[in-house]
């Protein structure tokens, strides 16, 4: 999946581990990307790439590296996962965006590239976000990308050691075309100055009917 400013490809271990540890651990990467996914963080890039050697092959979770344009650095990692084609539901997560790609256009972008293949290539019902209750971050993000708030899952997991609490979001696909008109207007050159500074937000480019 290709945008403007990111390339969603399959992970390539030996190009991969060494970038992406490099962006996601000290020095110049933040340790708190691991706080609460699964994994993570790892102790050297041959550690990660151990990670990314079995999700080369894995199949749900199907796994991306986000790489940047022009330059095609490696700077994240997101996937599919609980995939269900039978009933039309599949969910985004595992998703980190190292410190380069974080609060960018080409984040933006990954998450808007990842929904469109989702309702408009494979014709799913559903799209399903999920996220530590805890984690207000990532729960801010599902907000701003469009998915509306369906609940929390009480004692739903433990996950390093801790209780998990899920909070849980979705995109259906009649809410879809809307999120979809929000994301190509704030994608667009012409809502950017000179400066790459936005001249509309996506909550104010994405106002939909709520249910």
């Amino acid at each position: 999946m290709r945008g403007s400013h990111v390339l969603l490809r399959p992970i390539d271990r030996a190009t991969d581990a060494e970038p992406l540890y490099s962006v996601s651990h000290p020095p110049d990467g933040d340790p708190a990307i691991w706080t609460y996914l699964p994994d993570g963080p790892y102790d050297s890039p041959d550690h990660l790439g151990e990670m990314l050697a079995w999700a080369e092959t894995s199949e749900d979770p199907l796994y991306f590296t986000l790489v940047g344009l022009p330059d095609q650095r490696p700077l994240g990692l997101a996937s599919y996962l609980r995939i269900t084609p039978e009933f039309g539901v599949i969910e985004i997560g595992h998703i980190w965006f190292g410190v380069p790609l974080q609060r960018t256009t080409a984040a933006t972008e990954a998450i808007y590239l990842l929904a469109a293949h989702v309702f408009d290539d494979l014709g799913y019902r559903r799209l399903e976000w999920k996220c530590n209750a805890l984690n207000a971050a990532s729960r801010r993000a599902a907000e701003r990308f469009g998915f509306s708030f369906e609940g929390v899952f009480r004692n739903h997991q433990v996950v390093k050691g801790r209780n998990r609490d899920t909070a849980w979001y979705a995109i259906t696909d009649d809410e879809w075309p809307a999120i979809r008109s929000g994301f190509e207007a704030w994608l667009a050159p012409g809502n950017f100055d000179r400066d790459g500074i936005q001249l509309r937000s996506l909550a104010d480019l994405m106002a939909r009917p709520r249910r």
